[in-house]
């Protein structure tokens, strides 16, 4: 091995796997791959269909969870239509760019999601707060430089991983055991130090999920603080109300990421398609189900859906 090394030669094609000790099982985990990309499709761009057309939703809070859609719909697209093909024909062939582009979307998308799930918490702070300044302080021109700031942040944050990739010489092996392509698990496969690509993803990490998740839990914690000195029990109830389907939504977004990252630091003797799995719902989720919980949980959405679906028309 050594003396291959030495070579210089560097795969710039590489084959993904899927799920890796379950292939005999591709075809039927493909299903919920595949209706869960299907719903999420649909149920996002409904969502973002009926913020945009209706004027009633021109709100901060539904301007936001059209950003959160429209993340949600490039995050599932990024992948589950490669595991698909893998799961379907064995198609797992990915050249090296296209592989570093995957890690590219896929990692900037998250780190968006993120920041549009703290900016949501904000904009849930102001209007139980200090409601009576809800619309002076969150304009539409705040909103969109707020989307903005998310999105060059999350841009910046990944963008250095495209060089920190490039330099690398992959030489060990070109199959990944994966359904998509992730940056440790390619940066594994090369001869190369990685100290590098592992401190910095380290520093992405703390720099973005965790302050987020840490300032999300400071919002809740002013919000609670705020509605338990409310007098009036249905204010409480209705402020409550109010912030349910984000809570239910911050919970689904983070949970299984923490429960897939503590698995790979912690769960060595765990199998690694049971890693795989974790990763994929990490990915499938939320996409699927954000639509379903705002579309349940809140009356303005519910009832434009209505309004579109079983509205007689005359």
């Amino acid at each position: 091995m050594t003396a291959f090394n030495r070579t210089g030669v560097s795969h710039t094609v590489f084959y993904l796997l899927g799920i890796p000790g379950l292939e005999d099982q591709h075809l039927w985990i493909s299903i919920p791959f595949f209706i869960s990309y299907i719903i999420a499709l649909l149920g996002n761009s409904l969502l973002i269909f009926l913020i945009l057309t209706r004027r009633s939703l021109h709100e901060p809070m539904f301007l936001f969870l059209c950003m959160l859609a429209g993340a949600d719909i490039v995050l599932s697209t990024c992948t589950v239509p490669q595991a698909l093909a893998i799961f379907w024909f064995r198609a797992g062939e990915i050249s090296l760019d296209r592989c570093i582009t995957q890690v590219f979307f896929l990692s900037s998308t998250f780190i968006y999601e993120s920041g549009i799930l703290l900016v949501m918490a904000f904009d849930r702070y102001v209007a139980i707060c200090d409601p009576l300044r809800y619309t002076t302080v969150l304009t539409h021109a705040l909103v969109g430089k707020t989307g903005v700031t998310v999105f060059l942040r999350s841009f910046g944050t990944i963008f250095p991983i495209i060089f920190l990739l490039k330099r690398l010489t992959f030489c060990k092996s070109n199959i990944l055991s994966n359904t998509a392509c992730k940056h440790i698990v390619l940066a594994r496969v090369s001869c190369d130090d990685i100290r590098v690509n592992i401190w910095y993803g380290f520093f992405v990490l703390m720099s973005t999920l965790v302050v987020d998740v840490v300032l999300i839990f400071i919002s809740y914690v002013l919000i609670l603080r705020a509605v338990f000195h409310t007098p009036s029990r249905d204010a409480r109830h209705k402020a409550l109300n109010t912030c349910g389907s984000h809570v239910c939504v911050i919970i689904l977004f983070y949970a299984p990421g923490i429960f897939s990252v503590l698995t790979q630091r912690f769960g060595r003797h765990i199998s690694p398609h049971v890693h795989v799995l974790l990763a994929s719902v990490c990915i499938l989720a939320p996409p699927m189900l954000n639509p379903i919980i705002y579309g349940i949980k809140t009356k303005q959405i519910r009832d434009q859906v209505v309004h579109v679906f079983f509205t007689r028309r005359t």
